[in-house]
C-alpha cells in the first residue's frame, strides 16, 4: 500500500477509581490504539481489552497477537477499504472466528472510520446524527469499600455483585447514590435460587432494573428460568456476541435487555446492525464498554445518541494520564504514541 502508514501501539492507564468484579479487579487498563495515515491525514481507533481472558473475552495479549498475525496478511484488502468511502463498515469481514480477531479488527475499523470522516471533512455527529441526548450509565461495585462520585448525567448504575449479597454499609452507600441499578454478576451466580435470594436483599434498599449475566455465556436455560420468575428483567452481556445470540435470546425468552459491546462483536458496523436486530426482536439494547479512554468512549456515546434509548455504559472513565487529546472533526480525538507494537511499512 504505497503512501499508507499503519501504526499500532499500546498505552496503559490507571483507573482513578478501581472497580472490583466477581472474578477480576479493574485497576489498570491497557489501551490499544491504531493510526492509519494517508496523504497527511490520520485516523485513530481504540480498543481496551481486559488484562486476562475471562468469560469468553480475550486478554490484551491475545488481541495483540491477532493484530500482528492478521493485519500484515490483509494489506491488499485494507487498500480496497481505503479506496471505498464506506469501506470501514465492511472491514470486519476480515475477522476470523476467534474472539481476539474480532477485537483486533474492531480497532482497525474505528481508525478507518475516523480517516474516512476526515477525508470528507465530517465529524461523527454528521455521520450519525443525534436522535436524542444519550442516556448514561456508570459502573460501580458493591464489592468495593468505597464508591466513586457520580456525574450528574448518570441516571443508572451497573453494579458489580457476587453471589451471597448481604445487608451492610456498602449497600447503604449504594442506596445513598439514589440511582436505579442493574446487578451485574459477570457469570458468577451458581443457580437461580441464589440470584433470587440476592434480589430480595438488593430490592430492600435499591430500585433494581435488571440482573445482568448471572450465568455462563450460552446458558440460556437458567437465564430463561430466572426471567420467567418475573421478579426483575434479565439482561445478557457476555452471552451477546452475534446476531444468532440475539435470536436465541429472543426465541427462548432468556432475557429482556442485551448489552452490545462494539469491540466484542467485531466493531461499530456490526454493533449497529445488532442494535437494529435487537429492537426488531423486541429486546432492549444498550451499549457497553471495557473502560476505554475518551477516544472510544466518545464514539460509543455518539452511537448511543443516534440509536439507543436505554442508559448505556458511556460515562467518562476517570483515568490517570489518559493518552488522548480532543480535536475537531472525525471521531473527535487523537491518541498520543506509546509502545509501538506494529508498524507498516517498517
Amino acid at each position: 500500500m504505497a503512501g499508507v502508514e499503519i501504526t499500532i501501539w499500546r498505552s496503559a492507564t490507571t483507573l482513578a477509581s478501581p472497580i472490583q468484579g466477581a472474578a477480576q479487579r479493574h485497576d489498570v487498563r491497557e489501551h490499544l490504539f491504531a493510526a492509519i495515515t494517508v496523504d497527511g491525514l490520520t485516523g485513530y481507533g481504540e480498543v481496551s481489552p481486559q488484562p486476562q481472558s475471562l468469560n469468553g473475552d480475550p486478554s490484551a495479549a491475545l488481541v495483540v497477537a491477532a493484530l500482528r498475525d492478521e493485519v500484515p496478511a490483509h494489506l491488499e484488502r485494507l487498500a480496497q477499504a481505503l479506496a471505498d468511502e464506506a469501506g470501514w463498515a465492511r472491514i470486519h469481514q476480515l475477522a476470523g472466528p476467534r474472539p481476539a480477531s474480532l477485537v483486533a479488527w474492531a480497532l482497525v475499523e474505528m481508525a478507518l472510520l475516523d480517516l474516512q470522516l476526515r477525508r470528507s471533512g465530517l465529524s461523527l455527529a454528521d455521520e450519525w446524527p443525534e436522535r436524542a441526548k444519550p442516556r448514561v450509565m456508570a459502573t460501580v461495585s458493591l464489592l468495593d469499600e468505597t464508591l466513586p462520585k457520580l456525574a450528574s448525567e448518570v441516571e443508572r448504575l451497573r453494579v458489580k455483585v457476587g453471589p451471597g449479597v448481604r445487608p451492610g454499609p456498602a449497600l447503604d452507600a449504594l442506596h445513598d447514590l439514589g440511582r436505579p441499578v442493574i446487578a451485574d454478576y459477570n457469570c458468577s451466580a451458581p443457580n437461580v435460587e441464589v440470584v433470587l435470594e440476592d434480589l430480595a436483599v438488593l430490592r430492600s434498599s435499591l430500585v433494581v432494573v435488571a440482573v445482568e449475566q448471572p450465568f455462563a455465556p450460552g446458558n440460556l436455560i437458567d437465564h430463561a428460568r430466572l426471567h420467567a420468575e418475573g421478579v426483575v428483567a434479565v439482561s445478557l452481556d457476555e452471552g451477546v456476541r452475534s446476531i444468532v445470540d440475539l435470536r436465541h435470546i429472543a426465541r427462548y425468552r432468556a432475557g429482556a435487555l442485551v448489552c452490545i459491546k462494539p469491540a466484542r462483536v467485531g466493531g461499530l458496523a456490526v454493533a449497529r446492525t445488532m442494535i437494529l436486530e435487537a429492537l426488531d426482536l423486541g429486546l432492549r439494547p444498550y451499549v457497553g464498554g471495557f473502560f476505554e479512554s475518551p477516544l472510544a468512549r466518545g464514539v460509543h456515546r455518539q452511537l448511543v445518541a443516534a440509536m439507543v434509548d436505554e442508559p448505556s455504559d458511556v460515562a467518562p472513565v476517570a483515568g490517570l494520564g489518559a493518552p488522548v487529546v480532543e480535536r475537531p472533526g472525525g471521531v473527535g480525538w487523537t491518541a498520543q504514541r506509546g509502545e509501538v507494537l506494529l508498524q507498516l511499512p517498517g
